[in-house]
């Protein structure tokens, strides 16, 4: 079979690892059947899109919405690049799922507006709610119509792509997810987490902003209650509609 290609832009190694294990784990893919780039580290290649299954892009803390000025000469980088792939991407309606971080990232590149300014989560369980237009789709259809997911972002979607199908949202956040073409896929939750990933992120992550530090173990703490079995469910149907 062709390869999926995997990007991430975590730098820190536990977090990227787990990430990719996790798409590994909760995709059903063997680490043969992947092409994994770490953006921050080495930018991403030339590539030929139609060598692979399809594309998967992770999360991590750069934000698609901040100034120039204060991103990293990696991040701006790795955008540059990432620009140029994604419109690849959207020519040729290349399969692709994008999660936190490519959402915000493919929903930019189509000229959708991607900030701060509302619509941010804080880390923990949500409440997802999937939309009429959900029925028909072949990673939504048949699931429960609400579902409990993990996320947590500072950015957001302020409004979806012109063409996109929103298929799930949230009361905080009104675009989840969505599909552009037939074939492009984005949420805002994180379809590879469950509990004891999002637990060891509160870790690396607890001072990057995203919650007070002190938070950190009652968030362990509630975050250890939750059973999050469909997100997982969309990202292993993903994988298993497109791998040829």
């Amino acid at each position: 079979m062709k390869p999926f290609l995997i990007l991430q832009l975590r730098p820190n190694d536990e977090a990227s690892n787990g990430e990719y294990n996790a798409f590994l784990q909760f995709g059903g893919l063997k680490p043969e059947e992947t092409h994994r780039i770490r953006m921050e580290k080495a930018g991403v290649p030339e590539l030929n899109l139609d060598d692979y299954s399809g594309v998967i892009i992770g999360g991590g803390p750069s934000n698609v919405s901040d100034a120039e000025e204060k991103k990293s000469d990696e991040q701006k980088r790795f955008e540059s690049d990432l620009r140029k792939l994604l419109a690849q991407v959207v020519e040729k309606d290349i399969p692709y799922m994008g999660a936190c971080y490519g959402l915000g990232a493919i929903a930019n590149n189509c000229g959708a507006t991607v900030s701060k300014e509302k619509y941010s989560e804080p880390v923990g369980g949500l409440d997802i709610q999937l939309t009429e237009e959900a029925e028909n789709d072949p990673l939504t259809q048949g699931l429960p119509q609400h579902f409990r997911a993990l996320g947590g972002h500072k950015e957001a979607c302020q409004n979806a792509p012109d063409g996109a199908t929103i298929l799930a949202q949230s009361a905080t956040c009104p675009i989840q997810m969505i599909r552009l073409k037939n074939n492009i896929y984005a949420t805002q939750f994180h379809p590879e987490l469950d509990a004891e990933g999002l637990i060891v992120r509160i870790h690396i992550y607890k001072n990057a902003g995203y919650f007070p530090p002190e938070d950190a173990e009652p968030l362990i703490e509630k975050v250890k209650d939750e059973n999050i079995t469909i997100p997982q469910t969309i990202l292993k149907r993903f994988v298993d509609r497109y791998r040829n």
